[in-house]
């Protein structure tokens, strides 16, 4: 059905698309990093969307293009969350990195505060009595902002995405916007994430913390590896003690020890999902790298992860990661839409590939 959507998308407007993101860039103001975080979360959010399979492509157009103010509040807060962890830099304290060029901004603020309260993961603080205070405080301060700040270049008021509505809960992303959003994803993303990690970098009280150490865009959005081995012991059971992808015995360590691996690689979905991982041999997760595995591995992955499955990952481990089985079947879907377009080689075993076409023709 999406390839029904991408045809009524002429190659002008993606042009347009592109062009809009790096005036956006260069033109807009950018004081604080909540315009980034604003990009990065209308990307997410359109690849993150459940298909809707039993619409005509113009009234699926219609549903992608529908975006409640509180979706964008709550993928703001998912996204500053990690940025509310203290950096251990040049000092001798660990410094929450500034997010303005003045104080630090009331988001981070909060999220710190939480965190001084014993709060780990994401899905703790969801669940914390000050939730909703959180959001309802974000929402204020998002509206006031970036919401109907984001399109202005140059100082003037051009409303490429969504025309600015101030009456409403929700804005209404333009005719083939979601489209563009979905197929440039990782263009969108990493730019939104350079320019966000340089402005951070820039902050006068932020360069004397750094001093040159260390990776900022790694500490920024990099996956909490502590927490992500805290998935091994479900999925040891889940698989039997198996590896996902070549179904030989896990060892404990060398080339057949237990990786946890992301389904859907961190480089084309930078952030954590309960679903979407399996366990795999270090040599296998290796091969693999940022490859999207083959198509019998996606199946195996749907059957073991969403239909067998899928209440018992998000029991077991929701106090540690996002746990919503329908976002990984979106990303999945987004993902291998993509590939089939770019005809991508997805990874089989060892230096083995296979494209999508050859599934097809062998089906």
């Amino acid at each position: 059905m999406r390839e029904a959507v991408s045809q009524q998308v002429d190659a002008q407007t993606q042009v347009s698309f592109i062009s809009y993101l790096q005036r956006l860039l260069v033109e807009g103001e950018f004081t604080a990093t909540y315009k980034f975080a604003l990009l990065h979360a209308l990307a997410d959010i359109c690849i993150e969307r459940p298909l809707h399979s039993d619409v005509t492509a113009n009234l699926h157009d219609a549903l992608d293009s529908v975006i409640t103010i509180d979706e964008l509040v709550v993928k703001f807060i998912e996204l500053y969350w990690q940025h509310s962890l203290p950096y251990n830099g040049v000092g001798d304290e660990a410094f929450v990195l500034l997010q303005n060029a003045g104080n630090q901004s009331a988001l981070v603020q909060d999220l710190a505060a939480f965190r001084q309260q014993g709060i780990r993961t994401l899905s703790q603080l969801k669940q914390h009595a000050g939730w909703n205070k959180l959001v309802s405080k974000t929402r204020s301060t998002f509206k006031q902002g970036p919401l109907w700040r984001l399109q202005l270049l140059a100082g003037k008021e051009e409303c490429f995405y969504y025309n600015h509505d101030k009456s409403q809960k929700h804005i209404v992303l333009k005719p083939g916007i979601a489209f563009c959003f979905r197929r440039f994803y990782d263009l969108v993303v990493s730019l939104s994430r350079t320019h966000w990690t340089q402005k951070v970098s820039a902050f006068p009280a932020n360069f004397n913390a750094l001093g040159g150490k260390g990776n900022l865009s790694e500490f920024l959005f990099g996956s909490d590896r502590s927490s992500i081995i805290s998935a091994r012991p479900l999925l040891t059971e889940i698989q039997q003690g198996k590896c996902f992808y070549c179904n030989k015995p896990l060892k404990n360590d060398g080339s057949n020890a237990a990786e946890v691996d992301h389904f859907i690689p961190w480089a084309r979905y930078p952030n954590d999902l309960g679903h979407n991982f399996v366990l795999a041999h270090r040599s296998c997760n290796n091969a693999k790298r940022d490859h999207l595995a083959a198509q019998r591995h996606k199946e195996r992955w749907y059957e073991q992860n969403i239909i067998n499955n899928a209440a018992q990952i998000t029991s077991e481990l929701s106090q540690y990661f996002i746990c919503d089985s329908s976002r990984s079947e979106a990303i999945t879907a987004w993902a291998y839409q993509l590939a089939h377009q770019g005809e991508s080689p997805l990874w089989l075993a060892g230096r083995e590939f296979e494209t999508l076409k050859m599934v097809e023709r062998l089906s």
